[in-house]
């Protein structure tokens, strides 16, 4: 039970408890996973497999980044069932403190050389916990700030979800840039650890926002007492379609942003480039903290000219910038990697700022956490997981060729295009039987709050 003041539902006070505790959440979250992230592009590969070749090695890496991608899903079903059959509230406070305990037992971990194997597969384990924690954390955020929202304001209370992933990530890489200054072997044998222990603190945190906030009012109006079936297989059931969708919209800000930060960063300190990780590490820093300025108007903008238009606005120019981004490392140009480093992160604030309202309109309240949840899992598991992978492949089999990279980017551009053109958006205000008997027709919400 909350311990606040009960606000009015759908009221400017709820809906900036609920996009505060999201933004909290997530921030928290998003910064434990870029740790890994970061730490898999530039650490991992010489603590935990040490002995084998370079490219193998951050193959590797990345293949124990991919591990939490593909929990996403089951995460998505458990946390799914919990928020649509209890609140969305409980399955929150659970999925952060999952988080917490698994990254903080990754910077407790020995490496290869202390513990041999047992290193990597420990590894692995704390990997698939945290990925089990993200697949049941976004969709109930988003659905937190997006269903205690005013009509005319869900895309710019939705964007409140949204900008905890720039600020997580800005927190990560301004860690480790600020670790880097302590030389690269304080780095590989103990300075790594800071930022996965200091995880422990900021889920304190976040665990006290997130059990002072009250439940959503869409859960405690349509969902909460009311007669309904096993979430996932109402999804399965009635949501196949746009789970498929989400699946697709997920591409680009998920797989697209996984290529231009993680994998570019990884690219930019490999033998064939082999600038110092501190150029890339500081430019990606700064552009998360630009991303984090720009998050929340350009989520405000969906309420202005719709949440799709924007995602059309930063899926094009994304897949535009990456080449001048790929050409500024190519060269070594050190002002133009900072520069197209940040106009990438900006762009692909379009695809991601309106994303959380995009996709919680996308289903009815029934099983809305649970189909949220899994459609974003199962795209963050294809496009997220497998992208550096099948990145690293590429340039295996092109000799290193980048283009081929960019190509593929490209790819998940198209993909996310079509997942959005298609996509169809509900409204909160429509009814919903007792029984929990589908309604499929789609009701548009109107961009000036009429229904």
């Amino acid at each position: 039970m909350s311990t606040t003041t009960a606000a009015a539902p759908n009221s400017h006070k709820r809906a900036l408890r609920g996009g505060m505790a999201a933004l909290v959440g997530t921030s928290i979250e998003w910064y434990d996973f870029y740790v890994y992230a970061t730490a898999a592009a530039i650490i991992f590969p010489h603590v935990f497999f040490p002995e084998a070749e370079p490219a193998l090695a951050t193959l590797a890496s990345f293949g124990t980044y991919a591990v939490a991608f593909f929990m996403r899903p089951i995460g998505g079903i458990i946390f799914g069932h919990i928020g649509d059959k209890l609140g969305r509230k409980p399955a929150l406070t659970i999925t952060l403190v999952l988080m917490g305990i698994a990254t903080t037992l990754v910077g407790l971990l020995p490496g290869y050389a202390t513990i041999g194997i047992w290193g990597p597969i420990l590894l692995i384990i704390c990997r698939m916990a945290q990925g089990l924690a993200v697949g049941g954390e976004w969709g109930g955020a988003s659905l937190m700030a997006v269903e205690s929202a005013p009509p005319k304001w869900k895309s710019f209370y939705g964007g409140f979800t949204q900008v905890g992933n720039p600020l997580g990530a800005m927190m990560a890489t301004g860690a480790f840039w600020a670790l880097s200054a302590l030389g690269e072997d304080a780095l590989l044998s103990w300075g790594w650890r800071i930022p996965f222990l200091f995880s422990i603190v900021l889920i304190a945190v976040g665990f006290w926002v997130r059990w002072r906030v009250e439940e959503t009012p869409v859960f405690e109006e349509k969902v909460e007492g009311h007669e309904q079936s096993t979430p996932l297989l109402f999804a399965l059931k009635n949501n196949w379609l746009p789970i498929l969708l989400g699946f697709g919209i997920i591409a680009m800000s998920s797989g697209g942003y996984v290529i231009a930060t993680t994998f570019v960063q990884n690219y930019a300190d490999s033998p064939e480039i082999g600038l110092d990780p501190s150029i890339i590490l500081g430019a990606m820093t700064i552009a998360s903290l630009v991303e984090f300025i720009v998050t929340l108007p350009i989520a405000a903008l969906g309420d202005k000219i719709g949440p799709k238009m924007v995602m059309y606005l930063g899926i094009i120019p994304s897949f535009i910038v990456i080449i001048p981004l790929v050409l500024s490392i190519q060269a070594k140009n050190v002002g133009m990697i900072w520069l197209f480093v940040i106009l990438i992160r900006v762009t692909l604030s379009g695809a991601w700022a309106p994303l959380s309202t995009l996709m919680a309109q996308m289903f009815r309240p029934q099983s809305r956490y649970t189909s949220m949840s899994l459609s974003y899992g199962i795209g963050a598991a294809v496009w997220g997981g497998l992208s550096p992978a099948i990145a690293s492949t590429l340039l295996i089999m092109t000799d290193g060729n980048f283009w081929s990279v960019v190509a593929f980017f490209g790819v998940l551009a198209l993909a996310a295009f079509i997942g959005v053109r298609f996509a169809p958006q509900h409204s909160d205000t429509a009814p919903v039987t007792g029984s929990f008997t589908p309604r499929l027709d789609t009701t548009a919400v109107d961009t000036h709050g009429k229904e």
